[in-house]
């Protein structure tokens, strides 16, 4: 698997452990090698390779929101005072600080950012936004949109 900038090659054993592990993260070596049409340790190489060469970012659960609480979603559009690269930095580290962002898109359009927001509720959105994402470094401006349904998600 070389790495040629920020991409890296692999093959169709690699592609299926991927698409495997995409569709079920819990499955144990034994079954994802069966999958792939691979042996056991062969597999765990290439799964080791995979995470080390950061293909697989990690893995975690995946959970239902609304039973958390926080079916509220809003896209948040922001506008920055200042595009210069320390003004993008800055930004972008207060963004991590903020809990309830759950994704932060730099966008080419007539703004600079797009984030998306989850709350238990408008009115927590509506603190979030006042009190955490308006006070975020260069911000000069946002807009809101508040999701009504949510039809298809990173989860499925």
């Amino acid at each position: 698997m070389p790495k040629s900038s920020n991409t890296v090659e692999l093959d169709d054993f690699d592609r299926k452990i991927v698409a495997v592990l995409m569709a079920d993260g819990r499955i144990t070596v034994t079954d994802l090698a069966q999958r792939v049409g691979l042996s056991k340790t062969p597999c765990q190489v290439r799964l080791r390779k995979l995470i080390d060469c950061g293909v697989i970012l990690g893995f975690r659960a995946v959970v239902d929101p609304a039973k958390l609480g926080l079916d509220h979603v809003a896209f948040t559009e922001i506008k920055l005072s200042d595009t210069r690269e320390q003004a993008l930095e800055a930004f972008n580290a207060g963004v991590r600080r903020i809990p309830e962002i759950e994704e932060c898109h730099m966008i080419a359009s007539s703004f600079d950012y797009l984030l998306k927001v989850r709350t238990a509720d408008i009115r927590r959105y509506r603190i979030v936004l006042g009190e955490r994402i308006t006070s975020l470094p260069h911000v000069a401006s946002t807009s809101t949109f508040v999701a009504m349904e949510t039809i298809k998600d990173a989860s499925g």
